[in-house]
């Protein structure tokens, strides 16, 4: 884990802070960015069903050998552990 470097608090109204392009950084300005920013990072992965509604979600213990050998699995297909796990369970009901 990396250590987070702790700035120092800013009086937006008071000091003079500037972004890359050289503008004057205000609480109007921070607040609009701020916005911007979290209606373009969205949440999670995309919905498995279709829509922008939430995918049902199944939660299971595992032995760490059995975890180890999904990440492998998932590590050498270039997928992610769900996709193998979810790929093996539909694999598994439909025989």
């Amino acid at each position: 884990m990396t250590k987070k470097q702790v700035l120092p608090d800013v009086d937006l109204d008071v000091d003079d802070v500037r972004d890359t392009h050289g503008r004057r950084i205000t609480e109007e300005y921070a607040e609009t960015a701020t916005a911007r920013a979290l209606a373009s990072v969205g949440r999670g992965r995309p919905s498995l069903t279709g829509t922008r509604g939430t995918s049902p979600q199944v939660t299971f213990r595992v032995t760490p050998e059995l975890r180890a050998r999904a990440a492998a699995e998932a590590d050498r297909q270039g997928r992610r552990i769900s996709d193998v796990a979810r790929e093996a369970l539909e694999r598994y009901l439909a025989s």
